[in-house]
């Protein structure tokens, strides 16, 4: 018998997703009745494609508009971001950019009790409605904090469809990574007992599967691959938020993810080195990994070691120390891979040459 302590489930109060949706912005603010004092954050390439232009269209509306670059997702940014949040007191925040923004803004929002809104650039991540921040701890390593997700989300289809086709790949990765974080979380329960819920575990998955099912539409960039791919992150986001934890969207993938980011000199995108993860721990899982390689390779994304720019001996290493990256047990057990193990497996997928 599973115990789970009560836990609130906190949902966005709207998700508006869809063409030119960034135009109602303003109204849709209006609508949450918490105030006029803005504090937009983003980060200096978006800042320059649409961030000046959101401010702009908020300013136009008579709201008082500040806004902060956010250049690393790191505890130091965070702090900075905090001191400022307190200085101006905004009644919201609103986040548009990417996963370093979204996160830096999340964790900020958690810590100084301010509602945020997020407004994504581009769909290469699941913590676009999620209440998981991913910020990079003093010491270097990837620190994952639980918080509350977004009190809104406006994603706008045609803002999104003209990111890098780089980051939309990077999104499917992260999607795909469910397949396997799913049976990760299933198995902890089965041998750790570990509480994890149905709905959220098949929430998480029926949003992988929906992906792979339109890999063509994804990959020629439309507008209705990229809603698909949208919904799917989203709800991604609502299945940890219902189970109260990152397990249905977070597993030994993202452990190898993390451990890349922890020791690559240049680590790729992190969904890039999810998808990857993904190919080896589905082998593990006796799953069909070829068939989530296939996938990965259709819609753009790194299928091995050469194409995410990192060294095979890094590879090896990661998957030795991925298990050390949490206290979440998965497919790589308590003792994880030796480094005989880990290379049989990173070639046998053909990670490594």
């Amino acid at each position: 018998m599973w115990s789970k302590p009560i836990h609130e489930i906190e949902l966005p109060l709207k998700v508006i997703i869809g063409m030119d949706v960034l135009k109602r912005l303003p109204s849709l603010i209006k609508k949450l009745n918490l105030g006029n004092d803005l504090l937009v954050l983003t980060g200096p390439h978006v800042y320059e494609i649409i961030g000046k232009d959101v401010i702009s269209l908020l300013v136009d509306s008579h709201y008082e508009v500040q806004y902060q670059i956010v250049r690393t997702s790191t505890l130091n940014e965070v702090r900075q971001i905090e001191e400022i949040v307190k200085e101006i007191k905004p009644s919201i925040m609103i986040a548009v950019g990417g996963g370093k923004v979204i996160d830096v803004t999340k964790y900020t929002s958690y810590l100084t009790h301010i509602p945020f809104v997020s407004v994504p650039t581009a769909a290469s991540h699941d913590g676009i409605a999620s209440p998981v921040a991913s910020i990079k701890l003093d010491d270097g390593r990837p620190g994952s904090f639980f918080t509350k997700p977004p009190i809104m989300v406006v994603a706008d289809v045609s803002v999104i469809s003209k990111a890098p086709k780089r980051l939309t790949a990077s999104g499917c990765g992260d999607v795909i990574g469910k397949i396997t974080a799913v049976r990760d979380a299933r198995l902890a329960r089965v041998i750790k007992g570990e509480y994890v819920g149905d709905y959220a575990l098949s929430l998480a998955l029926m949003s992988a599967k929906l992906v792979m099912r339109n890999a063509s539409l994804i990959a020629k960039g439309s507008p209705e691959g990229i809603r698909v791919l949208l919904e799917a992150l989203i709800s991604c986001g609502t299945a940890m938020a219902i189970a109260g934890s990152s397990k249905p969207c977070s597993g030994s993938e993202h452990l190898f993810s993390h451990a890349l980011d922890l020791i690559a000199p240049r680590p790729a995108l992190h969904g890039e080195q999810v998808g990857v993860g993904t190919i080896m721990m589905s082998y593990l899982h006796g799953l069909k990994w070829k068939r989530i390689r296939g996938f990965l390779k259709q819609v753009g994304a790194p299928i091995n070691a050469k194409e995410l720019g990192i060294e095979p001996e890094y590879i090896i290493r990661a998957l030795t120390i991925a298990h050390k990256m949490r206290k979440r047990y998965t497919i790589l057990g308590e003792s994880g891979l030796t480094w005989k193990a880990a290379e049989a497996l990173a070639r046998e997928t053909e990670v490594i040459e």
